[in-house]
């Protein structure tokens, strides 16, 4: 007989799959999208088997699988086909995606077959016994008896840990009963369910209004791959809007569903909310699980004991059986994009999923992206709209403060003091939604105690050794700190360049905000959220709980704060300082300042109390801010979209954003620079439609020691794009000195 091999794909970066035999006596468990454990450069690793080999030659004789850890396939037909697909479409390697979509307990090749968390049950195993045996076989042991009798109760068996913790039994009580031959204790998995010790939530009552009635009409009666923009302003109801469709999908069709946040913060509401209505059959999915916790939700699913997933980008992947639906709440945020390899965006993945498997993708934003709303406006998605609050509520009132009216005193070594950061119309607003009793949202995105320390009498600014940008300064405990590598060192106290002793604070950050609050507002319960202080697995869910109980008078943090957040008695949001962000050298810099406006402003007045937005800035008139004071999504996009016409940006064109990093600042220059010369041969010979913009240094030129320089390339023409990118980056040699790299970022969300 022939032998059998195979086309395997590792997590190596490198463009091809490798081809392995097959030993006979694992013939029987080899098939397509089987996790097999091989030897790679004489090292191991879990590939996923892609099918059988084509009788390709082979320049020396492939090596044998090693094991194969499981007993069906852990990658279904359809699964394979999406992660082909992004391997394709993002040029990476197949191996790289396939180890993105599968959870990381199965992607280790020392522990190929992960742990399951177990439990030790106690189980009757003795025949009935009628009250005269019982009285022969327990005698004067009453405890014994007492506990058989539990048992029985019980259904015939239990955990051990609900007994003896529990039910406070004593272990020699069970031993006993063990050693009579009335029991029998096993080892059992269990699932690991984070959310299993919240407390459930009731059902929301609301009646859905006469627009969120017709566009879940229309989603349930939706074609299978139909794609719909579901546009509504904040507070417009569309997480009902979700649940209703699901009850349809889920409940009445027995189908399965995908649910995506953009934030860890917004899991736990979310999670609490999908709970109330569909039990236990949610699992979540999100990265500050434990590996075990991810892995046995994802169990749950592919076993078909769950039918909802839940959770950040990572979550496309669920392995969720007959699928029906796929959601993205606030489909337009730049968290759907993976940061590092595989660089993928999860709405399109969503997109490409749900036509591969018959499901409906629904976007829902109060402000989508400018991608969303062009393919919506040429029906390339079918565009539904809520204009309403629900309950009759109405959008707040936005007024902008104008931070030009008064100048920052003079230097001050402490920083900037109370008035200057919070204006006297914000104050005001502050100490009157204090006094009824109301909370309050303050947004700077900015964390830290001050931006940067800078010498007052040369000008010298502290920065990172490492990076090409500032080091911020945090004040509990005293540091300045890189927010790209995490460099650490101590506040210095006289100037490294002139060794002069006056260092001023300059420009402001969370941490420095909240100690100006807790002066002025001493009673006041203020809490801080930032990625500073919610480094905590429960972090998140313990602030926003806080805040749900009425035990925070004013919520102040980051971007983290300003979406999806329902919270009925907050009645003020302000913006500390507008203009974080929206001057940087980016296309997409005045639509996320739009965004997160509109999003934070949209946190108020979601009760019957109404609410009041302040926006602090010093470019009252830059079309982001006078489009957010106006509630006026549509007349941003036009002004925004005339904006990137000339030179065209996206949505009016496609990007490739190819980098390159290494050590030494001379030679990375020269890569980019042989490298566009290279790309501009290759456009040229092949009289393809992309343009190159570049080479040149990026934004931010250093990271982490590494040095960045990039090439931008556009095309109208994706396929042109997906030719040119892999072409390159399978042919373009990189020199082995420098620890140079080239990665290629598709559909970037940033430039910098």
């Amino acid at each position: 007989m022939a032998e059998r091999r195979v086309e395997v794909a590792l997590p190596v970066p490198v463009y091809q799959n490798f081809t392995y035999t097959v030993p006979e006596e694992l013939s029987e468990s080899v098939h397509v999208g089987s996790r097999v454990v091989v030897q790679f450069r004489n090292r191991d690793f879990v590939g996923i088997v892609q099918g059988d080999s084509a009788g390709k030659e082979l320049k020396r004789k492939p090596k044998s699988i090693k094991s194969v850890p499981d007993v069906e396939p852990v990658v279904t037909a359809e699964m394979l086909a999406l992660c082909e697909w992004i391997a394709e479409y993002y040029v990476i390697p197949l191996g790289i995606v396939l180890r993105a979509a599968l959870p990381a307990a199965l992607t280790g090749a020392r522990q190929s077959d992960p742990p399951r968390k177990t439990q030790r049950i106690i189980e009757i195993v003795s025949p009935a016994l009628s009250l005269s045996e019982r009285d022969a076989t327990f005698g004067r042991a009453k405890q014994q008896r007492a506990l058989f009798e539990l048992l029985e109760s019980l259904g015939g068996r239990s955990s051990i840990d609900h007994l003896t913790q529990q039910l406070s039994v004593s272990s020699s009580v069970i031993k006993a009963l063990e050693t009579r031959g009335l029991v029998a204790i096993s080892s059992e998995a269990v699932d690991r369910d984070p959310f299993a010790s919240r407390n459930r939530a009731l059902p929301s009552t609301h009646i859905p209004t006469r627009e969120q009635v017709r566009a879940i009409d229309r989603m349930s009666a939706a074609d299978p791959g139909e794609v719909f923009l579901l546009h509504g302003v904040t507070g417009s109801g569309k997480t009902l809007v979700y649940i209703e469709l699901l009850k349809k999908v889920v409940l009445e069709r027995d189908q399965g569903a995908i649910v995506l946040v953009p934030e860890i913060a917004l899991t736990p509401q979310t999670v609490d909310r999908f709970r109330a209505v569909f039990g236990d059959t949610i699992a979540v999915l999100h990265s500050s699980l434990s590996d075990g916790e991810r892995y046995d939700a994802w169990l749950a699913l592919k076993r078909g004991d769950k039918k909802i997933a839940v959770g950040a980008r990572s979550a496309i992947f669920a392995p969720v059986a007959n699928l029906g639906a796929i959601i993205l709440d606030e489909e337009h945020e730049a968290s759907y994009k993976q940061g590092e390899n595989p660089r993928y965006h999860a709405r399109e993945v969503a997109i490409v999923r749900a036509k591969g498997e018959g499901a409906v993708v629904v976007l829902g934003s109060a402000t989508p992206s400018l991608e969303s709303w062009v393919n919506a406006a040429s029906d390339k998605y079918e565009l539904l709209t809520l204009p309403d609050r629900v309950g009759g509520a109405t959008l707040p009132r936005i007024d902008v403060v104008d931070l030009r009216e008064k100048k920052q005193p003079g230097a001050h070594v402490a920083g900037p003091t109370y008035d200057w950061v919070i204006r006297s119309e914000l104050d005001a607003a502050l100490k009157n939604t204090l006094d009824r009793g109301e909370q309050s949202i303050l947004l700077l995105n900015r964390r830290g105690y001050s931006s940067f320390v800078q010498c007052a009498e040369c000008g010298h600014v502290m920065t990172c050794p490492n990076c090409s940008i500032t080091l911020t300064h945090h004040r509990a405990p005293e540091r300045l700190i890189c927010h790209y590598c995490l460099h650490r060192e101590d506040v210095p106290e006289k100037c490294e360049k002139c060794a002069g002793v006056t260092l001023q604070q300059r420009g402001l950050g969370t941490q420095q905000v909240e100690r100006l609050l807790s002066d002025r507002f001493p009673s006041a319960r203020i809490t801080r959220m930032d990625v500073d202080t919610t480094s905590g697995k429960w972090a998140h869910t313990e602030i926003l709980d806080r805040v749900g109980r009425g035990e925070v008078d004013i919520l102040l943090g980051t971007q983290m704060i300003a979406k999806g957040l329902d919270f009925p008695n907050v009645t003020l949001v302000g913006v500390v300082d507008a203009d974080v962000g929206i001057n940087l050298p980016d296309f997409r810099a005045s639509e996320r300042c739009y965004q997160l406006l509109a999003q934070v402003a949209g946190r108020a007045g979601r009760g019957s109390k109404g609410g009041r937005v302040l926006i602090q800035t010093r470019v009252p008139d830059h079309h982001a801010v006078r489009f957010a004071v106006s509630h006026d999504y549509n007349a941003f996009v036009r002004e925004e979209l005339d904006g990137r016409v000339s030179p065209p940006y996206p949505p009016n064109t496609r990007l490739a954003n190819i980098v390159f990093s290494g050590v030494v600042e001379d030679e990375v220059s020269k890569l980019a620079i042989a490298a566009g010369e290279w790309l501009r041969e290759l456009i040229a010979h092949a009289k393809g439609s992309v343009e190159i913009v570049g080479p040149a240094p990026s934004a931010i030129e250093r990271i982490k020691t590494r040095w960045r320089w990039h090439v931008l390339l556009k095309s109208e023409n994706p396929s042109e794009l997906t030719r040119v990118g892999r072409y390159f980056m399978e042919r373009f040699e990189v020199p082995s000195t420098g620890q140079l790299r080239i990665t290629l970022d598709r559909d970037p969300v940033t430039l910098l």
